[in-house]
């Protein structure tokens, strides 16, 4: 899918699941060059590894996370609902790698547990340390980020 596919048939019905406050251009570039950072919004199944969903979520950290965090659960348990997924971490890290909505729902909801504010679009450096901080990658590939983070910019910010 492209880029705009991906904003149109998951990114825009997640946030609509999700409280206005969420929506911004900013949480869209977000999400799409973290999409295109651990999945090049391709591989819902990790390549060698256990994560799921184009947001690569893992079950005992992304998935647990959200349903835990105190600034997520309550809308992680609406979306399970509306998604007719049990809120049970087990359940929704299988269906991630089905459901590109509740992947897009969860990946929205693990950066809105971080205190800080979404950066900037003219940001890349923000925005690795926001990935950094809520995706905590085992191997972050930094040297591929600027350009992921730019394509995610031109094609929110056109």
């Amino acid at each position: 899918m492209t880029l705009s596919e991906i904003r149109e048939r998951a990114i825009a019905p997640a946030l609509a699941l999700l409280p206005a406050r969420m929506s911004s251009p900013q949480a869209e570039v977000m999400l799409l060059a973290i999409g295109l950072q651990e999945s090049n919004l391709t591989h819902r199944r990790q390549i060698g590894g256990p994560a799921r969903g184009l947001w690569q979520f893992e079950r005992g950290g992304g998935v647990a996370g959200v349903l835990r965090h105190a600034a997520s659960r309550d809308y992680a348990l609406l979306v399970c609902d509306v998604r007719g997924v049990q809120p049970v971490a087990e359940q929704v890290y299988q269906q991630l790698e089905h459901d590109d909505v509740l992947a897009a729902a969860f990946a929205r909801l693990l950066l809105w547990t971080d205190p800080h504010a979404l950066p900037a679009e003219h940001d890349p450096e923000g925005a690795w340390q926001l990935y950094l901080r809520t995706w905590r990658p085992g191997k972050p590939h930094r040297h591929t980020w600027d350009n992921h983070y730019a394509r995610a910019v031109r094609e929110v910010v056109r």
